[in-house]
């Protein structure tokens, strides 16, 4: 364990920190896990004025839970041979969006802001997945089209964007950090579409002047129990009631491409600072996150509770290689990365006991996960005429984890903005082939063309889970 946790029992945390020079929407566990990490790294390397304030778009929670730590939260490297615990101190300040959205704008129109991070999850970006414009029927898009403040994260930026443009400000940099193809280039689409549609002048100017490089980013986080919190407090002495748990490993590939190259030293914090983050993003979006979807979704129909404990099963740990031997065709490795040697480090990540990383939580919001994660991958394979039944199996699992029952008849507790709509759609129907047919006819998942493609093979896949159960069925996949 690391110095600066107390161990009386006293809360201790309050101490100078760097002044405010990012703002971050979207502040939960990820975040504070992976980004507050590095940018801690940065300063303590080289110094700066990057201190961060959070934004929570939604709900007070992670802001409650904060504040009576002065916003110093413990950081926690789980691995089997024990825990590593850290004290994180770069946040400043936590917003509560829909309490004081003028105060959001505000933080990220002041001056001494230079980038606006984000993790607001896929379906926070208010998008099409299979087209990746902007919903213009997405009630927070339309909100933010009919009232001066927003409500979206799109909303947000292009706001205080403005606000900054009045100002004679320079634009800050948008950095986000979620898993989405291109991510940096989808998000200025949606900043760009919304502005024009507010103010072509502004448009102009963010597209000019704005800056909205590329990333991915890499450290398994799973969510934070109350036996978590607990634990943590007797190790250190003191009450934290939101600690973050994660894996050891991260990594963190950005584009370098700032406004006018103003940055953290992120090099001194492990960050791979590079022209193009494509390469890395594919990989990790198809091998890692692919396969965590399809695992996920399998693995809970299974009854498995964990991924570790899906990889437990040697059944499942298989199907992990099958995916793997499928995706690896269509990826391209990064410089001086071998895919063989990447998907070996994937297995004993997830197959690491000590990160309780539950199936459910993967499996939240997978209409808007689907289309980077795995059908990109399907497509291509199809078009290649290459193998693809594992990944085939995982499209027939998750369209049976929203249909909403699983394998004993009990009810699922599917989250996803689309649940409603897929539930009905798949209640009405009399074989699992139909059930396919229905899912795949949801444009906003997928293009007309690869669900004709897809049709025939995920039925087929589809008819084996419902009639032989999933584990079965993966296990003639391997």
């Amino acid at each position: 364990m690391e110095a600066g946790l107390p161990a009386d029992g006293q809360n201790t945390r309050a101490q100078a920190r760097p002044a405010t020079g990012i703002v971050h929407l979207g502040l939960g566990a990820f975040f504070r896990a992976f980004g507050c990490v590095y940018i801690a790294d940065a300063m303590a390397a080289s110094g700066g004025n990057w201190g961060i304030v959070g934004v929570s778009l939604r709900s007070p929670d992670t802001r409650d839970a904060l504040r009576a730590s002065d916003w110093s939260y413990t950081s926690v490297s789980l691995a089997p041979e024990g825990d590593k615990l850290r004290e994180i101190a770069v946040l400043n300040d936590v917003l509560v969006a829909p309490e004081n959205p003028k105060a959001v704008i505000a933080a990220m129109a002041d001056p001494a802001v230079k980038i606006v991070t984000l993790t607001v999850t896929e379906k926070g970006y208010c998008h099409n997945p299979a087209t990746g414009a902007l919903n213009l029927d997405h009630p927070d898009i339309r909100h933010d089209l009919a009232y001066d403040l927003p409500v979206s994260a799109p909303g947000y930026l292009v706001c205080a964007l403005a606000a900054r443009h009045v100002a004679g400000v320079a634009p800050f940099t948008v950095l986000t950090c979620d898993n989405l193809p291109e991510n940096g280039k989808l998000v200025r689409g949606l900043v760009l579409e919304l502005a024009a549609r507010i103010d072509p002048a502004l448009a102009n100017w963010i597209a000019t002047e704005g800056r909205f490089p590329s990333t991915m980013v890499d450290r398994i986080t799973p969510a934070t129990t109350g036996a978590d919190i607990a634990r943590i407090a007797t190790l250190t002495g003191v009450a934290d009631a939101a600690p973050v748990m994660h894996e050891s490993f991260s990594q963190w590939a950005v584009e370098d491409n700032f406004v006018n190259g103003v940055r953290p030293d992120l090099e001194a914090a492990g960050v791979e600072m590079v022209r193009d983050v494509t390469a890395h993003e594919h990989m990790k979006l198809r091998m890692l996150n692919g396969t965590h979807s399809a695992l996920a979704y399998a693995g809970y129909l299974a009854g498995h509770d964990t991924i570790a404990d899906t990889m437990a099963d040697p059944v499942f740990a298989d199907y992990a290689r099958a995916l793997w031997a499928e995706i690896m065709p269509t990826v391209t490795a990064p410089e001086s990365v071998s895919l063989t040697a990447y998907a070996e480090a994937l297995f004993d990540r997830y197959a690491n006991p000590a990160i309780r990383h539950r199936t459910w939580q993967i499996a939240m919001d997978g209409s808007q996960k689907l289309p980077q994660r795995i059908l990109g991958t399907l497509h291509e394979n199809l078009a290649e005429g290459r193998k693809a039944d594992g990944l085939c199996v995982a499209l027939a699992a998750w369209m049976r984890y929203v249909s909403g029952t699983d394998e004993a008849g009990q009810p699922i507790d599917v989250r996803d903005p689309l649940a409603d709509r897929l539930r009905n759609l798949a209640a009405g129907q009399d074989t699992p082939a139909d059930v396919v047919t229905a899912i795949l006819s949801v444009e906003d998942i997928f293009p007309a063309d690869l669900a004709d493609q897809l049709r025939g093979p995920v039925s087929k896949a589809a008819e084996k889970i419902w009639s032989n159960g999933v584990r079965t069925t993966v296990q003639g996949v391997t």
